[in-house]
């Protein structure tokens, strides 16, 4: 039997420091997803660097509702503060001084770690409500026999169409793991396969994320890829960003998303490039602003624009042109109204009164005469 072991360290400065009390307190009650957020908000405020939502979702492989939900369990704990702008945008995430839980009117704040740089790059709805945990239900065992069962009848498609999604063969575990979204979640195939393309677009191919979708979208009641779609649109935060920047404050709908994304799918523009045309369609216009939105974009589109530069000049180029036909047109202007009164002095024959006035001269001399004769 071993006795004790004694641990000893040789830590240099790139380290970080974690409470003891976390450890002995807080860390045992709490999941794994919680505690790699903590830790890693730990890590960030220490190097004194921002992060945010979607970062710390792709950085452990969580959807950005697991993200949140960590950050509240947090916030519960009264480990840490949320901080939200007037929009409900995350701006920032106060790590508070650890106590032990009897010592907790005593606690008192500690420096703020500001984690959303930009307010376009992380920002989320609802954040007054305590989102829920996503419960699964109790998995089935699946004999082989079913598995077998499974691949060679509806799940022969779902198989192949995995397989070209993920490029690579499917593992046991894996194709067990789509047998029991189609079984035990009744996702249709359409569903199914809609899931498989949205965590290959998002670069999540590991299937215990393709779960935790699932679950998600299973817990929302949705059926189908259309609200599927309108869920994840819900959710997105260049999708919500964009629409408050058109003054937009509604939850934005498939239709509204699908407009969106095809400024950053279909069309390929940055951010920077779509936060600039939704400033020219607030200035321009209260009605219809997406649309409006969309024919500035896809006239840029037409105009290989991808930089501000581009759009600099062409917004020079259109002020030379205007100024050139603002010039044209008023020498057009010009010539028009000479012609006018050209027209007016020659008319036909001797009746102009501008002519008999110019004809109308006079023998001064004479007159003068006539006038001393009487």
């Amino acid at each position: 039997m071993m006795g004790r072991v004694t641990i000893s360290h040789n830590l240099g400065e790139d380290s970080t420091n974690v409470s003891n009390i976390f450890i002995d307190e807080y860390m045992q009650d709490a999941n794994d997803a919680q505690i790699k957020i903590y830790l890693f908000l730990l890590r960030m405020m220490s190097a004194n660097l921002p992060t945010s939502v979607s970062a710390l979702a792709d950085k452990f492989n969580h959807t950005e509702k697991d993200v949140i939900r960590a950050l509240k369990y947090w916030e519960k704990k009264e480990l840490i503060s949320l901080e939200y702008d007037v929009s409900g945008n995350l701006t920032g995430i106060h790590m508070e001084d650890i106590v032990a839980p009897q010592n907790l009117g005593r606690r008192k704040s500690d420096t703020v770690l500001r984690t959303v740089s930009s307010h376009r790059e992380s920002s989320f709805e609802d954040h007054k409500e305590e989102l829920p945990e996503v419960v699964a239900p109790s998995k089935p065992k699946y004999s082989a026999a079913q598995l077998r069962a499974f691949k060679q009848t509806e799940g022969a498609n779902i198989a192949f169409l995995a397989e070209q999604y993920f490029g690579r063969p499917l593992a046991s575990t894996e194709m067990l793991t789509l047998y029991y979204i189609h079984d035990e979640l009744k996702f249709s195939d359409d569903l199914l396969d809609y899931l498989m393309q949205y965590c290959v677009d998002n670069h999540k191919t590991d299937f215990r994320y393709v779960e935790k979708v699932a679950l998600s979208w299973s817990q929302e009641g949705i059926k189908t890829p259309k609200q599927a779609r309108a869920e994840i649109y819900k959710h997105d935060p260049e999708v919500i960003s964009i629409m408050k920047a058109l003054g937009m404050d509604n939850s934005p709908t498939e239709k509204e998303g699908n407009f969106i994304s095809s400024w950053r799918g279909e069309l390929g523009f940055s951010m920077d490039i779509i936060a600039e045309a939704c400033d020219r369609t607030v200035m321009a216009t209260q009605k219809n602003r997406l649309k409006y939105c969309d024919s500035i974009l896809r006239s840029w589109h037409e105009k290989k624009v991808e930089t501000r530069e581009d759009i600099a000049r062409l917004d020079a180029d259109f002020t030379a042109d205007l100024k050139k036909k603002r010039s044209m047109a008023s020498v057009s202007s010009i010539n028009s109204k000479l012609r006018s009164d050209e027209s007016y002095i020659r008319q036909s024959g001797n009746q102009n009164r501008f002519n008999q006035f110019q004809q109308n001269t006079y023998n001064f001399a004479e007159l003068e005469e006539k006038l001393l004769d009487n």
